[in-house]
């Protein structure tokens, strides 16, 4: 089996760091202009350059979102944008619109063009046709089964990239208008409110109820884990794995790309399949906050791919604090503080190159230098006994009972 890539996405740049600290050979962003996930944090240029210098410094590529599908008054200042992103070394531009495309190819040979899940591929002769309007690969669509991956990947068109973890549209992706209705926010222009997510009163033509009034309709999507099928998108020839989510957190990142980090590596050097699996999933589980469903990959979901009666979102509080530094002679490391802790907490440690590794506070000292037996304040900068090597930037979050 060959190496591939692995795809992380990244709101902003601590999270892009994270991505590639935690092992992606290459991570996507929006930008402030023509990108969809408006409210994710997003990059200016002057971000876009410092994340295009870091993926660079640790062989990493850094792709850009483009994939609004414009109107016209959307279009002014889109070839000086475009521009500007060949120029600072952006690897690729990620595009839903065909005449984004050919302006892109237009300011560069050198940045790649990739084209959105958003339309939909799904047959060699569509990976023909773009072949021969100049774009590079093609994302397809999160609808393709795996045995559409295989025929459209013995085509030998083009690169394809293919979605394995995350959140899933509840309509053919990228062609929902319920939020243009609802709410006035054009989901293709980066204002998708989620509108399959809310949850609603479903009335019969009486005015009746038709289900429980004490658990309201939602029709949203469980979220992708394409892990039971990872070999096969492998030996398919799969050249980009990807993952979804420029809005998820920093431990959301470094969870998950670590997990699939990890589980490919295991693969492609031979070590067992289920047990791989398992392992990924068990770490998985820890930032997963909705449940999730193997895709389209095997076949075409039914109910069990849908949250009809909940809407399955929590928040994942097991995230305690990262390592900013560790002194080895006094065991004390220095950690910055994302959720509250006390002492006798049972905790782990997690980072690229730290496996996993639990112990219990028996010492913490906060900002003003004095010992405590509870910190709480987000970002505080604390110091708390460790009594093994843990390493800047790792990742530490509490174990459930």
């Amino acid at each position: 089996m060959k190496r591939l890539e692995l795809l992380a996405p990244a709101g902003d740049l601590a999270r892009l760091k994270t991505a590639v600290h935690f092992g992606a050979d290459a991570v996507y962003i929006g930008g402030k202009k023509f990108s969809l996930r408006s409210r994710a944090s997003n990059f200016d240029i002057s971000d876009i350059e410092a994340g295009v210098k870091y993926a660079h410094q640790h062989q990493a590529k850094l792709y850009v979102t483009v994939n609004m599908i414009p109107h016209q008054e959307d279009l002014e200042g889109l070839r000086e944008y475009l521009t500007a992103l060949d120029q600072i070394g952006v690897d690729a531009v990620i595009v839903a619109s065909l005449y984004i495309a050919r302006v892109a190819r237009q300011v560069s040979s050198r940045m790649e063009v990739h084209l959105s899940t958003q339309q939909s591929s799904a047959n060699i002769e569509t990976l023909n046709f773009y072949k021969s309007l100049g774009i590079d690969r093609v994302v397809l669509a999160r609808e393709c089964s795996l045995e559409d991956i295989k025929q459209i990947s013995s085509g030998q068109s083009l690169p394809i990239e293919v979605f394995i973890h995350g959140g899933m549209c509840v309509n053919v992706s990228g062609r929902c208008t319920l939020s243009n209705y609802m709410t006035l926010r054009d989901a293709n222009r980066g204002g998708c409110a989620q509108s399959c997510r809310w949850k609603y009163f479903l009335m019969d033509e009486n005015d009746q109820p038709l289900h429980d009034p004490d658990t309201l309709f939602s029709m949203s999507s469980k979220d992708l884990n394409a892990t039971h099928v990872l070999s096969d998108l492998i030996r398919i020839g799969v050249s980009s794995l990807k993952i979804e989510g420029r809005m998820k957190s920093e431990y959301y990142l470094a969870t998950v790309v670590g997990a699939y980090r990890r589980l490919i590596d295991d693969l492609l050097s031979g070590k067992s399949e289920s047990e791989s699996i398992d392992k990924c999933n068990r770490e998985l589980a820890k930032a997963e906050n909705r449940e999730t469903f193997g895709g389209f990959f095997l076949n075409k979901p039914l109910a069990d791919g849908h949250l009809y009666d909940k809407n399955g979102t929590g928040i994942t509080q097991e995230f305690l604090a990262t390592v900013v530094s560790y002194d080895e002679y006094s065991q004390w490391a220095t950690i910055e503080v994302r959720n509250h802790f006390s002492k006798g907490w049972n905790c782990e440690v997690f980072g690229p190159n730290t496996d996993h590794i639990q112990f219990t506070i028996t010492d913490m000292i906060n900002s003003d230098n004095e010992p405590t037996e509870r910190v709480f304040k987000p970002m505080e900068i604390v110091k708390i006994r460790i009594p093994f090597t843990v390493m800047t930037d790792d990742f530490i979050r509490k174990v459930k009972a």
